[in-house]
């Protein structure tokens, strides 16, 4: 609304300047009609806005949305925590709208590939985007992102939190825990190597965030994704990776890798011996990434509301709620507005962060 009124000021700043160079024409304009011009200001401006012109579907169209499946996109390689989430609520959506999702996994550029194809959709409902918290880390790690992060997105619900973050080890570490861990990584900057699923994204933000407060230098070593990095982690060829529980539960149980610590304010009841980064020492430090659905901008409100409701009704469904739990999530849907205010939010605090942690690529 903003950029609309500021086009408007200047679309008439430049019609009044001009009519004050020719005193000629000043008596033939009328009140009336600088009002008509005034109109037609306004329409001029708001037919050039992308997807304004659109027609408004129908309420029968509403009623009647989804009439096929809808394509989810996740802008990451598959193998991650999304893939869960996103085949998990696409399931069950089906129940609820008739239809289900179908996933797109498109990795690449620490997910701003895939965010970007989504920004370009059609705003026809039938393109949704799965993504995390990096949403409002990219914007930070790349000044000239081929989409706007607030702009190009119309926001549909927030839908899940993390427990937390695992802080994982290459078997054969010499340290016994997160404390051990961090001593030894203070006395010895830059020996020890971190990998993460690409530059920018909520794992690169999560391991900057702890290198910063544990006071250490770790050396980053980007993967295209999450698989990738845990593939390396497993075979020592990096030391740490720091992710989502659920990706890294399965190899920590099979002892492919050592669990250090977790990201949480509290303990993880699928792993109740592993201590929280506070219980060892790094005080205050939690770091628990969200994920939430995004329409393209400008998708009518009809579609976004008839998706958040089936949404919400489908993080309601306890079966929902203890898979995501058995999985290191917790349910938590919002409106479009309230997870509008969230990014802004985050994207603010991001920035801030940035003025004291570097992360570029070292």
């Amino acid at each position: 609304m903003f950029k609309l009124k500021y086009q408007l000021n200047r679309i008439l700043k430049i019609c009044k300047t001009r009519l004050k160079s020719k005193p000629e024409l000043q008596s033939l304009i009328s009140p009336k009609l600088f009002s008509t011009c005034y109109v037609i200001a306004v329409c001029t401006t708001l037919s050039a806005i992308p997807g304004f012109s659109q027609t408004v579907p129908s309420a029968q169209v509403i009623k009647d949305f989804p009439s096929h499946p809808i394509k989810l996109v996740v802008p990451y390689v598959s193998g991650g925590p999304m893939d869960v989430i996103g085949r998990l609520i696409g399931q069950k959506l089906q129940t609820q709208l008739g239809y289900g999702f179908v996933l797109e996994n498109k990795g690449g550029a620490g997910g701003a590939i895939g965010t970007d194809l989504v920004a370009k959709s059609a705003p026809d409902g039938y393109t949704v985007l799965l993504t995390s918290s990096s949403h409002a880390s990219l914007p930070i790690i790349y000044k000239n992102l081929p989409y706007d992060p607030i702009n190009d997105f119309t926001p549909i619900t927030l839908a899940i939190n993390s427990v937390g973050f695992i802080i994982a080890a290459r078997p054969d570490l010499p340290a016994k825990d997160l404390a051990d861990f961090i001593a030894d990584a203070k006395a010895n900057p830059n020996k020890y190597t971190y990998g993460s699923g690409g530059i920018g994204n909520v794992m690169h933000f999560a391991a900057e965030s702890f290198s910063s407060s544990a006071n250490v230098k770790l050396v980053h070593v980007p993967f295209k994704g999450v698989g990738q990095a845990l593939t390396e982690l497993m075979a020592g060829r990096i030391d740490i990776f720091i992710g989502a529980a659920n990706a890294i539960l399965p190899y920590i149980k099979s002892g492919k890798v050592r669990a250090l610590g977790i990201t949480a304010n509290k303990r993880w009841s699928e792993l109740p011996d592993l201590q929280t980064a506070d219980e060892q020492g790094l005080k205050g430090f939690v770091y628990a990434p969200w994920y939430g659905f995004w329409y393209p901008a400008h998708t009518p409100i009809g579609y976004v509301n008839k998706m958040n409701s089936a949404i919400l009704k489908v993080l309601e469904d306890r079966g929902v709620k203890q898979a995501l739990f058995d999985q290191g999530f917790s349910t938590v849907g919002t409106s479009s507005t309230e997870f509008s205010k969230v990014i802004l939010s985050e994207i603010a605090k991001n920035e801030k962060l940035a003025t004291v942690i570097d992360f570029s690529e070292k």
